[in-house]
């Protein structure tokens, strides 16, 4: 049966409780902080979305990621909800010996939500004293990192390197630089992966590289910045209207 299609967000809201098995929303459905319960809402009366309600949830949250995508990204990876699963944390990286670590706040991008601590015990002390919020993403910190931004948008691929001497941050909103450069089987296996966990029809996903060699996942968006892309804002937005078209296309 063809369905009938809603791109304007608006309209998506105004008649929410209406929507059915017969709709289907293309883009992305604008949301308030604590609101994306109703990406599952609407899957969960049969309304198609595109992208899916998975990935733009897992789009907004740093959390989200680590818990759904973590066996892709530095091993000993922890999502801290409270301070029960903190003291776990402390427990489990002074066990490993672990000294420098990194936290992630939830719903931050561009670099601006990530913190370098010398200690767990130095992330215990902030969020018990209320100055870290939970939850967070804890990691190990790995020093030296190569960065590579990945954009898989369909038949268009590309993927740069960024690097910034002065700020572990590579990112460009920090100072970074861009580069081109190529992935290897591996890396391209590992977006590939990712995308179908979070069922991804597109995606920005940032690898980390060790000096050793080994290729993570930083994390994962539906949309980033494209400063340092060889693709434009115009080209991109046309590439991106594509694929919305052509999924309409086959299901109408």
């Amino acid at each position: 049966m063809a369905k009938t299609i809603i791109i304007d967000n608006n309209s998506l809201h105004a008649g929410f409780d209406s929507w059915g098995t017969e709709h289907c929303f293309i883009g992305r459905i604008r949301v308030k902080p604590r609101e994306e319960f109703i990406l599952s809402d609407l899957e969960g009366r049969g309304v198609t979305l595109f992208p899916s309600g998975l990935s733009q949830q897992v789009s907004r949250s740093k959390v989200m990621q680590a818990r759904l995508l973590g066996q892709y990204m530095i091993p000993q990876t922890l999502v801290i909800f409270d301070q029960h699963d903190l003291l776990n944390g402390v427990n489990h990286y002074t066990h490993h010996d672990i000294g420098r670590v990194v936290t992630k706040d939830d719903c931050k991008n561009a670099g601006l939500g990530i913190h370098l601590w010398q200690s767990v015990e130095d992330v215990f002390n902030q969020a018990t004293l209320s100055v870290l919020p939970y939850p967070f993403v804890l990691q190990p910190f790995l020093a030296d990192c190569r960065d590579i931004r990945v954009l898989k948008l369909g038949d268009y691929a590309e993927n740069y390197e960024r690097f910034n001497p002065n700020n572990f941050r590579n990112n460009l909103h920090c100072g970074g630089h861009p580069k081109k450069c190529a992935l290897t089987a591996e890396q391209e296996n590992i977006c590939q992966r990712v995308m179908e966990r979070g069922k991804f029809p597109y995606a920005h996903i940032d690898l980390m590289v060790t000096p050793n060699g080994a290729t993570y996942l930083a994390e994962i968006n539906l949309r980033g910045g494209l400063r340092g892309a060889q693709i434009t804002t115009v080209e991109y937005k046309a590439v991106l209207n594509g694929l919305h078209q052509t999924f309409q296309d086959q299901i109408i």
